[in-house]
């Protein structure tokens, strides 16, 4: 994919791409959906990474990710998690500040470096650039990274 430019190019390229799902009949399997929060920056889109609080219960303490969440009973849907749970750990309210531009594939979740029985539904959306932000106890801290960056294979590398 080539290097996105602004977030008009984000949605462009999300218009043409078919999510893919993954197989979700074994009973154990739980969803959890996230928030891949896109906006134009200076040199170009920018997506939002959180920094996990350190916490030894939770099998994702410590690292970077989008906000986001399990799906809750009282959740309609996988996407109405991924909102709830960016309301609640970021104080960002995507319903009103926000506009939906796509959904990527399912993700396989995987923590501690093991397989769990979890599927990610993951969401872009599309902010302002003056999008107020406030992370709560769960959040040791917010980082807007530019696609620029994360696109260049020359900043890829695999961690044990």
């Amino acid at each position: 994919m080539p290097a996105m430019a602004d977030v008009a190019d984000l949605r462009r390229a999300l218009r043409s791409h078919t999510p893919q799902p993954l197989d979700r009949t074994a009973s154990e399997l739980k969803v959890a959906a996230v928030a891949a929060i896109a906006r134009d920056g200076a040199d170009g889109a920018e997506l939002l990474f959180i920094h996990r609080a350190e916490d030894p219960r939770d099998p994702w303490s410590g690292h970077m990710a989008f906000p986001g969440g399990r799906v809750d009973p009282a959740d309609r849907d996988p996407l109405a998690a991924a909102v709830r749970e960016t309301v609640e750990e970021i104080g960002l309210d995507l319903e009103r500040d926000g506009e939906l531009i796509g959904r990527l594939s399912d993700v396989a979740a995987v923590g501690r470096g093991r397989p769990l029985a979890l599927v990610i539904e993951p969401y872009v959306f599309a902010v302002g650039p003056a999008a107020e932000l406030s992370p709560n106890h769960e959040v040791a801290g917010l980082v807007w990274v530019p696609m620029a960056y994360l696109l260049d294979r020359g900043n890829r590398s695999t961690l044990p």
